[in-house]
């Protein structure tokens, strides 16, 4: 039996215009340029002369670049606002994607758009992409289309979007400041120790004095470092790669990490603040939407982004769907909820205005971590600055404390 022939097919890129003049971009797969006109032609499309072009593959493709929480931010944010100003959907997708810098984002929207146009939901559309769009944004689109308020929908997922994306920059950025310095300090170490101790080392064998006890502590280091330089390497790598392979596969180590994370001196009482303003910040934009309390907490558990919170949000809508109200629910964890969150959410319940209560709590503390970045930079500044001082310069007092004390015989 004769094997059957494979037919290669391509990705092409092509610029046309519609039955409007309109100009239109995207994506289309074919074997030919021929293939891509009949194509477009088909669908009311007329393209542009020298505007279909056979896009790159293989190894010398140009890399994908990948798509950000900050792009999915600015498209609610852009879709939201076209579709206020009522701008029918589908040409809303061609405006935003045009105008994105991300091709890659570029084509999810053009994707977004073709299901659209074959006549499904957006939010039907959105769950077939669920790495860029989780359940949280899918059940808020999705509310409100059943609801007919899509516009005012997609202008709170892009508030809520921008809101949580702010607060994760800040609070990674109170992270990066200290792990940064103390890398920058192992680096700066490590090359004095491997190239300059053992120049000095050198020099000061030829001298042939006695050293002091620090210098010979050094020198001792040095050796050490110079002759096991890979050994030392690897298990710095093997410890990386265990770290992280642990992290990704172990949910006992997660949820310890997220246990220590709370207790940490200063980390501890940040990672906590962040924790409550987007439990407050989804469960407000869950509630505003009208998707029912028991269902909105499972959102509300997976946008905890600690496990420890994530177990007591799943046994506070256990209790919810049981009968109990959410203020008792969180009073019976007040060793993780903060008794301001309670109270502001036992008089939301009162006076049927939970979702502005909740983001009033949300606002407080989104504030709380502004500042608790800003206290916990101020205070790590000058700690960094002397613990480089006990590192740097004591490697190069050890190196010069033998030429002091040279110079003192003499």
């Amino acid at each position: 039996m004769a094997k059957a022939k494979t037919i290669k097919t391509y990705t092409y890129s092509w610029e046309g215009t519609n039955k409007k003049g309109q100009s239109i971009k995207g994506e289309t797969t074919a074997t030919s340029i021929d293939l891509v006109k009949a194509e477009l032609r088909k669908q009311g499309l007329v393209p542009k002369k020298g505007k279909i072009k056979k896009k790159s593959s293989g190894l010398f493709s140009p890399r994908k670049k990948p798509i950000t929480t900050k792009d999915i931010a600015v498209f609610s944010r852009q879709l939201a606002t076209m579709m206020k100003a009522g701008v029918p959907m589908v040409q809303s997708f061609d405006i935003v994607a045009q105008g994105h810098s991300n091709p890659t984002m570029a084509k999810l929207i053009y994707q977004l758009k073709a299901d659209v146009e074959a006549g499904g939901t957006l939010a039907s559309a959105l769950k077939k992409h669920p790495a860029q769009f989780d359940d949280l944004f899918v059940n808020l689109v999705d509310a409100g289309e059943q609801s007919g308020s899509l516009e005012t929908l997609l202008e709170k997922v892009a508030t809520y979007k921008e809101k949580t994306e702010a607060l994760k920059t800040k609070v990674k950025k109170a992270m990066t400041y200290p792990i940064t310095v103390l890398v920058v300090a192992v680096v700066v170490s490590a090359i004095l120790l491997i190239f300059v101790v053992p120049t000095f080392a050198k020099m000061f064998a030829d001298f042939g004095a006695e050293l002091p006890a620090f210098t010979l502590f050094v020198v001792g280091l040095s050796n050490a470092l110079v002759n096991n330089v890979w050994l030392f390497i690897g298990a710095i790598v093997a410890a990386i790669y265990s770290f992280k392979q642990a992290k990704l596969r172990s949910k006992g180590f997660r949820e310890f990490l997220d246990r220590l994370s709370l207790k940490l001196p200063a980390i501890g009482q940040l990672t906590t603040n962040g924790v409550i303003a987007r439990f407050s910040r989804t469960l407000a934009t869950m509630f505003a939407a009208g998707v029912p309390l028991v269902e909105a907490m499972v959102s509300v558990a997976g946008a905890a982004g600690n496990s420890v919170y994530k177990k007591a949000i799943l046994q506070i809508r256990d209790d919810v769907a049981a009968g109990t109200t959410l203020q008792a629910s969180l009073a019976q964890n007040k060793d993780l909820f903060p008794n301001m969150l309670i109270q502001m959410v036992g008089i939301g319940e009162e006076s049927g205005a939970l979702d502005e209560m909740l983001d009033k709590v949300a606002e407080y503390y989104e504030e709380a971590v502004d500042n608790a970045v800003d206290n916990l930079t101020a205070l790590m500044e000058p700690m960094i600055m002397a613990f480089l001082a006990v590192v740097i310069g004591g490697l190069v007092i050890a190196m010069y404390l033998p030429i002091f004390k040279m110079g003192s015989v003499v």
